[in-house]
């Protein structure tokens, strides 16, 4: 997600769709004022520690050998990690590290999810992947289209036309669907209220699209706001936007699950043995 530059869109996005009055529009004005203040703007790129990663848990190393899985990020700073302390913490470095465990193969890992990103970005994400075609796919994506005005119909559109630009491949794609943006305390109330109505009305139309593919989708919101709604201090980074190592962490945790569960009833689990 965008943070400073998404809190300006989302006061345009309210009041153009939700016909506020001048003296609504101005309070969420001076509330995203208020908000970009705390937030602050990121001034480092996101981690990388891409490579290939054993069952051992060792890694990363350069990928010279042929016998791995590949594992591809796509998608926004959720996807890419912003906000991590360091690059063992990289939430596609534990997924990494779990799939190796998990499916006794040596994974590895490839990251093309940029910080920002919106749904309109994901197909110059997906030609990348598609030089190296992935085994197995995560898409983390939404929480830009939330605050820069985007359709919901068409996000969610344009969603499934990527992801079938990868299952087209033969890769396994899962699919995290937009997160409750309702969890990010530095955006005051209403705005937050907005965000969260924007945010979950996206993410069912995300698997409706998805459901309609056989792709798999995963509830970001369901299964991670209840947590980091309750541990804000925890799990959230000093810009209080994106998640912290310890919020990645958990994160990973959850997303491991249905990843593993994806591979081993598609061919991913035939090639590796599973």
């Amino acid at each position: 997600m965008g943070g400073v530059r998404a809190i300006k869109a989302l006061v345009v996005a309210a009041g153009s769709v939700g016909g506020l009055s001048g003296a609504a529009y101005g309070l969420l004005n001076g509330q995203s004022r208020r908000a970009r203040s705390i937030i602050g703007t990121p001034r480092d790129l996101p981690l990388n520690a891409d490579g290939l990663y054993l069952p051992n848990g060792a890694g990363p190393f350069a990928p010279t050998r042929s016998d791995h899985l590949s594992f591809a990020m796509l998608g926004d700073s959720l996807a890419a990690g912003l906000g991590v302390e360091s690059p063992d913490q990289l939430p596609g470095v534990r997924l990494a590290h779990g799939l190796a465990d998990e499916l006794d193969v040596p994974v590895r890992l490839m990251t093309h999810a940029v910080s920002g990103s919106r749904t309109t970005d994901l197909e110059a994400q997906v030609d990348r992947a598609l030089i190296n075609p992935p085994d197995l796919a995560l898409v983390i994506i939404g929480g830009n289209d939330v605050t820069a005005r985007t359709s919901i119909g068409a996000s969610a559109t344009l969603l499934g036309r990527q992801v079938a630009r990868l299952v087209e491949t033969g890769a396994t794609v899962v699919v995290g669907t937009c997160p409750d943006l309702a969890i990010i305390r530095a955006i005051p109330q209403p705005l937050r209220t907005i965000a969260s109505r924007y945010s979950l009305s996206l993410a069912r139309a995300q698997r409706r699209v998805l459901d309609q593919m056989g792709v798999r989708a995963v509830s970001v919101a369901a299964l991670l706001a209840p947590e980091f709604g309750a541990r804000p201090h925890d799990l959230f980074s000093a810009d209080r936007f994106h998640p912290n190592g310890k919020g990645y962490e958990y994160a990973a945790a959850v997303l491991l699950a249905p990843l593993c569960t994806a591979a081993r009833s598609s061919r991913v689990a035939s090639w590796s043995g599973t």
